[in-house]
């Protein structure tokens, strides 16, 4: 018997239909080592050798996967092909302690049946060169979480954490969010004018674009008595066609998708973030059951940053073109792309369908809404890839009037597709003004004139995809630590969600100052993304990793001891106010704790008195609600908390009474058809949606739930 070995049950289970039974698949799920969680579990002493063992939760699994390895034939460990893959069959090889005449690596980018079978007929050795590049990154994270988060426990609040790139994820935040709060919003006015012409009722938009061949600049008119004037002069103006450009214009088809683009294309179009995304994408690569072929994966690797399209696969979408678009859609020879990525050194295959064969529609009742989508979104764009260009025609029209001695010029724009190419199966999501048959000279007449305010916006916030993109564009992290990234300064109460957006929490801007001003380089982008790229070098056996973690180590932990000296906490997060304590006459100050600031006395700990700050810094007013408390009597008011508002007994801190207050959202819960599905958060502040009847009905949602929404986005 020969034991194959992947990371997950899923993966197993599809591999497990392509072979005969000489061989038997198990899962590890995920690593089976660790560094300790009650201590650092690094030896600064002695070159920064880790100290791995088994957690408890993996003992019995260990147990029984060493069992089956004993008595087997071959041990074959075929986790994922990159860093964090190979360190998994490392960790396996080096606890199993297996000879090395009985162990081989394999690895492969998709999983279907000629896949596995090439990889089992193609084994290689464990490369020592990922292991110790995705070890160097482990040690370096734990020396960094694991000496700064403490130090920022005893400076700032308990329960705070930094970590190498994390921080640096925050400060982006945090320095768009102070450009939002510097915008100074200005104000300007345009004037546009619906046109047609008097034998065709197709009308089209123009804007004043220019008085006496003098352009007008964006903030132009100020105003609105300006641009009054000049609409009442045009009431009764007649128009003609004065210029007509037309530029042809070619668009390509994007590369087929990588870690990054997939993403940030899922985020805006799907609007998925980041960690579903790549939760979605592993579930489609590792298998699902499409009917009579059984569990199947549908998708390549979805670690990758390479944009590399495989022969295979380049045939397979000319046929498929050729036989379901016609010749014209279909290219004379493939088109290939190059990686541009900086550092790219996963996977050497960009992420495509296994199959062209597998058409989302064909196998949609097989898939869930959600993979559905994403496995929609993948195949096209793959597809796309390989089909002709885009031509478009551009057209900007001049349409003049004169009124006295001034000349008035409006111009509109538009763009008409002369051959869809791409665009058939991946179309733009936004399409340009078509506009009329026109010729100079053509007499219009403006069906409307019409002025519009506008208020200049401030920069938005990031999303998931532009923080992603962002990330990609400093060299910071890779393609399997995007969405960690992410999920780490969410759960970590550094940033919330709000409306799909990445806003800061007010303790980010306090920790982000604190580490730019005392420790630089640990938020520094350039710095950062130079030790990634040393991270890759030791990949490449251009240098070895344990110097590395040393010039980066020794200056840090230098500086942290200067740092817990020299800074004392009552500077950083204490401010005077003009506030007194109407208990005892004392002085009140401004308090920053992990979960914002706060009033409180300054004759703490002999008077207790705190008060809630609102968004503005300012003293929350204190809102009596009509219900009473349960177990006093006494009124219940509206508190603040870390998990948002909530009511609280009024007699507090005697009786301890809170109330959650139900944010509906309008969606009656399916599985009990009487209560009505509400917002709620979890003790680890993730928001979830469930049902208000709970603990009689126990229905629960991870994502906001449609009307419509089956049950199976159920938890």
């Amino acid at each position: 018997m020969k034991l194959i070995i992947v990371e997950s049950p899923t993966k197993a289970k599809t591999i497990s239909k392509f072979l005969d039974s000489s061989y038997q698949v198990e899962s590890s799920f995920g690593h089976i080592r660790d560094l300790p969680k009650g201590n650092i579990g690094v030896d600064v002493e002695n070159d920064f050798s880790p100290k791995y063992i088994v957690p408890k939760d993996k003992v019995k699994l260990v147990n029984q996967l060493k069992k089956i390895a004993s008595k087997a034939e071959k041990v074959i460990l075929a986790s994922d092909e990159d860093r964090e893959g190979e360190s998994i069959a490392w960790h396996l090889s080096e606890v199993f302690k297996i000879p090395p005449e009985r162990l081989e690596r394999i690895v492969f980018h998709e999983i279907t049946k000629d896949a596995i079978l090439y990889a089992l007929s193609h084994p290689r050795k464990i490369d020592f060169h990922l292991v110790q590049a995705q070890q160097a990154r482990r040690v370096l994270d734990r020396l960094v979480g694991y000496e700064l988060s403490p130090f920022l426990w005893r400076k700032i609040a308990r329960g705070l954490s930094a970590g190498r790139v994390q921080s640096v994820a925050v400060r982006l935040i945090v320095e768009r969010e102070r450009e939002i709060q510097a915008f100074v919003k200005e104000d300007y006015w345009t004037l546009d004018a619906i046109f047609h012409k008097k034998e065709d009722e197709n009308i089209f938009l123009g804007r004043l674009h220019a008085i006496d061949d003098k352009i007008l600049e964006k903030f132009a008119f100020r105003h609105k008595d300006e641009i009054q004037k000049i609409l009442l002069s045009l009431k009764e103006a007649s128009y003609a066609v004065k210029k007509i450009f037309r530029k042809a214009i070619n668009r390509k088809s994007d590369p087929p998708f990588t870690t990054s683009t997939l993403q940030q294309e899922a985020n805006r179009k799907l609007g998925f973030s980041a960690k579903q995304t790549m939760r979605i994408a592993q579930q489609l690569y590792e298998g699902v059951d499409i009917g009579k072929e059984g569990s199947v994966g549908l998708i390549t690797y979805m670690r990758t940053d390479s944009v590399n399209l495989s022969e295979t696969f380049l045939l397979e979408a000319s046929e498929y073109l050729k036989n379901n678009f016609g010749p014209l859609y279909t290219l004379l020879v493939s088109r290939k792309f190059k990686t541009k990525s900086k550092g790219a050194q996963e996977a050497h295959e960009a992420i495509r369908p296994t199959m062209i064969s597998h058409d989302p529609e064909i196998i949609k009742n097989f898939l869930t809404p959600h993979q559905y989508k994403l496995y929609r979104l993948i195949w096209c764009r793959a597809l796309a890839s390989q089909m002709p260009e885009a031509r478009l025609e551009q057209t900007l029209v001049d349409i003049h009037t004169q009124i006295e001695d001034k000349v008035f010029m409006f111009r509109s724009s538009g763009t008409v597709i002369v051959f869809d190419g791409f665009l058939k199966l991946y179309p733009l999501k936004k399409t340009s003004e078509v506009l009329p048959a026109l010729k100079e000279g053509d007499i219009l007449f403006a069906k409307q004139l019409e002025s519009t305010e506008h208020c200049t916006e401030p920069p938005a916030r990031y999303t998931d995809a532009s923080l992603v993109k962002t990330l990609e564009e400093h060299g910071i992290g890779r393609p399997s630590t995007y969405a960690p990234i992410i999920s780490t300064i969410i759960d970590r109460g550094y940033v919330v969600r709000d409306e799909k957006k990445l806003k800061p929490a007010e303790i980010a801007f306090l920790v982000i100052d604190l580490l730019r001003k005392h420790f630089p380089n640990i938020v520094d982008y350039s710095f950062t993304a130079s030790l990634e790229e040393d991270l890759d070098k030791i990949a490449l056996e251009e240098k070895p990793w344990k110097p590395v973690i040393a010039e980066f180590y020794h200056p840090f932990h230098q500086n942290l001891l200067e740092k817990d000296k020299e800074l004392q906490k009552k500077d950083l997060t204490e401010e005077t106010s003009d506030e007194i304590c109407e208990k005892c006459g004392s002085s009140m100050i401004i308090k920053m704790a992990r979960f914002g600031k706060f009033l409180a006395c300054s004759a703490y700990p002999e008077c207790k008195n705190t008060h809630s700050l609102n968004e503005k810094g300012e003293k929350a007013i204190v809102e009596t609600r009509e219900e009473k408390c349960v177990l006093c009597g006494k009124s219940m008011i509206l508190r603040h908390g870390r998990y948002g508002t909530f009511l609280g007994c009024s007699g507090y801190p005697e009786c301890k009474h809170i109330q959650r207050i139900e944010k509906s959202i309008g969606v009656q819960c399916q599985k009990c058809s009487v209560g009505n599905i509400v917002e709620r958060r979890s003790r680890f502040g993730k928001i979830f949606y469930g049902c208000n009847r709970y603990p009689e009905c126990k229905n629960i949602y991870k994502t906001r739930p449609e009307s419509n929404e089956t049950l199976e986005n159920k938890l």
